[in-house]
């Protein structure tokens, strides 16, 4: 019986702009480190916003929508849950420094809670970017462990295991018959 090889198939050109993509980091945090990577980059881009543009709530805002994106993109497959519920957080902690409070604990926080309220248009476009990265990361894994499965059940069918949906043996096994 002559033995067949499988013969492989060139893979398809890469864009360019993937090959870019490819070569950035990919750090897989866990959902606390996701939730504190964005919450110190927020700290640290809301003091250098107040610092160098007396607190710039516009570029504060545009600052936001790039470290919802990495947060989304960089936590684990496992915690993706917690991404579109970390960056809001973030967001809060970091506009703190630019939020210009003054007198006391109560003047901090009533000028918390209006940069809040007057910023919340970036906060929910933060989150919906991070909401939506998560999204299709969840679809697409999901989709690649249906595959996984399909391919690992076609396997064991071309082979005949017992494991196997619709082999004679495994049928029997599950009415009862010996």
């Amino acid at each position: 019986m002559p033995v067949t090889v499988p013969v492989r198939r060139p893979a398809p050109p890469v864009a360019p702009f993937v090959l870019a993509l490819r070569r950035f980091p990919n750090p897989r945090l866990t959902g606390l480190g996701a939730g504190l990577f964005a919450s110190a980059t927020m700290v640290v881009l809301g003091l250098l916003d107040r610092l160098l543009l007396d607190g710039s709530p516009i570029v504060y805002g545009l600052l936001f929508l790039p470290v919802s994106a990495l947060t989304a993109l960089w936590v684990r497959t496992a915690d993706l849950v917690t991404a579109p519920i970390s960056v809001p957080i973030a967001f809060a902690v970091g506009v703190v420094p630019i939020s210009g409070g003054a007198g006391g604990f109560g003047g901090q926080a009533m000028a918390v809670v209006t940069a809040l309220a007057v910023q919340a248009g970036w906060l929910y476009g933060g989150t919906l970017v991070a909401g939506l990265i998560t999204s299709v990361r969840k679809v697409r894994d999901m989709g690649r462990r249906q595959r996984a499965a399909a391919a690992v059940g076609a396997r064991a069918a071309r082979n005949g295991s017992p494991g196997a949906k619709g082999a004679p043996q495994a049928q029997a096994v599950r009415r009862g018959a010996p």
